[in-house]
């Protein structure tokens, strides 16, 4: 391929800025013209949503605006909503303008299904997520209620939920909340999950993770349901698919997710979830010249479970895909093919007083080697300072190197 080629990235969290920076870094200006897309004008650092909805971090603390980063590094920003995609054309179509690509990296992460679970808010019913800036800060507001004027919790993640690692670090951080203001007698805490076991994660376990949780939430005294299907959220209790309702006056349940609309309703794009398929590359599997990246794509789950449990995918592990598309991009442009690799996963669970560390790899099981799984403050004290180096880093234009996991 000759000339300067255009490249368009829909999306401004990780997948989006890791793809817009690694393409710079590979290919100056004049050999591509680079515009990411996104409806957001501010990237969050999404992991640290559950310290928003526990008090403990405020959004400006946690975000910062794309305008700056994207300018110096040549990448022009447009501040739209998609509201299609014509892969015929080769157009990406906004309320505000169209986009012609040879390129297409969609990153545009999730649409979160609360409509799953009747009376999942958290702003038309009275269950609770954290899985948006808004819907944190709305939380927020919840735990201060619940502060003022205590009674039982349940904590979970609905059937299908592929994001199941914060419904632990909300169980385990509203622990520790309560236990600092010494009104954790008055609070019963309950914990239920699509999972088989406690640990699943949508990954089939990994080494000691299930033993380490289950000793935790004993420890704790965090009563737990596990193959648990949630139905119902209501003011005063969740309900349960055969086993009843749970006495509850706060309900934090992690919804399953979905395509975005504009990517669901492009045809040919997407599947009936609204997810893309893709290759190793990360590569559309018909159009031309379109990759996804992240949440956006359709990854099977690891296998059946009694109550579905979708296949994880954290933001290292989008990282790590967006490194493979871009790398795949470049060298398409030189008439060659990149390099594939197995998803691997690094990350540190909060649980309120310290961490847990895991590491898998790859993230599907059979693995090569056995899984890292360790526990102590130090690892909470790592992914704290983690948060601020890494948004220091994306703030300045520079890529977080992936290995570091998290």
């Amino acid at each position: 391929m000759t000339g300067r080629v255009r490249v368009v990235i829909v999306g401004g969290s990780f997948g989006g800025l890791t793809t817009a920076y690694e393409l710079r870094r590979r290919l100056g200006p004049e050999r591509a013209a680079i515009t990411l897309v996104s409806k957001d004008e501010r990237f969050t650092f999404v992991p640290s949503l559950t310290w928003v909805a526990m008090g403990s971090r405020t959004l400006p603390q946690i975000s910062f605006d794309l305008t700056g980063p994207l300018a110096r590094k040549q990448v022009s920003f447009a501040h739209e909503t998609v509201t299609g995609i014509d892969t015929e054309r080769k157009v990406v179509t906004t309320t505000q303008a169209e986009h012609p690509y040879d390129f297409l990296v969609i990153a545009t992460g999730h649409r979160s299904a609360n409509e799953a679970v009747e009376g999942l808010g958290p702003f038309d019913g009275p269950g609770h997520s954290p899985m948006s800036p808004p819907e944190a800060e709305e939380l927020a507001g919840a735990v201060r209620t619940l502060l003022a004027d205590p009674g039982p919790v349940v904590v979970g993640a609905a059937p299908g939920a592929s994001c199941i690692g914060p419904a632990y670090e909300l169980a385990f951080e509203l622990d520790h909340l309560l236990r600092r203001h010494e009104l954790r007698h008055l609070v019963p805490i309950t914990f239920v999950t699509p999972e088989p076991f406690l640990g699943h994660m949508g990954m089939g376990g990994a080494g000691k993770i299930r033993q380490l949780l289950e000793g935790e939430l004993e420890e704790r005294d965090i009563s737990y349901r596990t193959s648990a299907a949630v139905t119902k959220i209501t003011a005063d209790a969740v309900e349960l698919e055969g086993t009843g309702a749970v006495p509850s006056v706060l309900s934090i349940v992690i919804p399953p997710l979905a395509g975005v609309d504009a990517v669901a309703k492009s045809p040919g794009l997407a599947n009936p979830k609204g997810f893309v398929p893709a290759d190793a590359h990360y590569r559309h599997h018909s159009a031309d010249g379109v990759y996804a990246v992240g949440v956006a794509v359709a990854l099977p789950p690891v296998g059946e479970t009694p109550v579905p449990v979708n296949f994880p995918k954290t933001g290292h592990m989008t990282e790590q895909m967006a490194q493979i598309a871009a790398s795949d991009i470049v060298a398409r442009i030189g008439g060659r093919e990149g390099a594939t690799a197995e998803l691997s996963a690094r990350c540190v669970l909060d649980m309120g007083d310290r961490g847990a560390y895991l590491a898998v790899d790859p993230v599907r099981p059979p693995r090569n080697t056995i899984p890292t799984v360790s526990e102590g403050r130090r690892w909470l004290l790592a992914k704290r300072a983690f948060e601020r180096t890494y948004l220091w880093h994306v703030r300045h234009g520079r890529r977080m190197p992936t290995a570091l996991g998290w």
